[in-house]
């Protein structure tokens, strides 16, 4: 239990010598750098960002770069942008700008959405 006296050394308290803090004029006459956020966009879509007005079923598969997948467990969309999977099957993937590493595109004949890549084995 602590007695509530607290024995401490009275010339701790005084400030720092103003010799050890820098010059408070020095950061005033450094010039600003102005900051230009980075925000991932989609051609034809300004200003947004690329991830929240991605609808898959609004977007072409790049000419080359798809790649043919194996599902490896089941998959329920949680929303119409998602693509529901079920265990071995094949799709085909492909990857957009902007886009999430961990989901691609997926296709099964007419259908197309977002699939988690931790639930596919990736071929050729």
């Amino acid at each position: 239990r602590f007695s509530g006296t607290f024995v401490g050394n009275a010339e701790s308290t005084s400030p720092p010598p103003a010799s050890t803090s820098p010059p408070a004029v020095a950061a005033a006459t450094l010039p600003a750098v102005p900051t230009i956020p980075v925000v991932p966009t989609i051609v034809g879509v300004p200003n947004t960002v690329a991830e929240s007005v991605l609808n898959p079923n609004e977007v072409k598969p790049p000419a080359s770069g798809t790649r043919k997948a194996r599902v490896l467990y089941d998959y329920e969309a949680a929303d119409s942008t998602e693509l529901s999977l079920l265990a071995d099957e094949m799709i085909t993937v492909y990857s957009l700008p902007g886009m999430d590493p961990d989901w691609l595109i997926g296709e099964r004949g007419n259908q197309k959405g977002k699939v988690p890549v931790t639930y596919l084995e990736l071929l050729s």
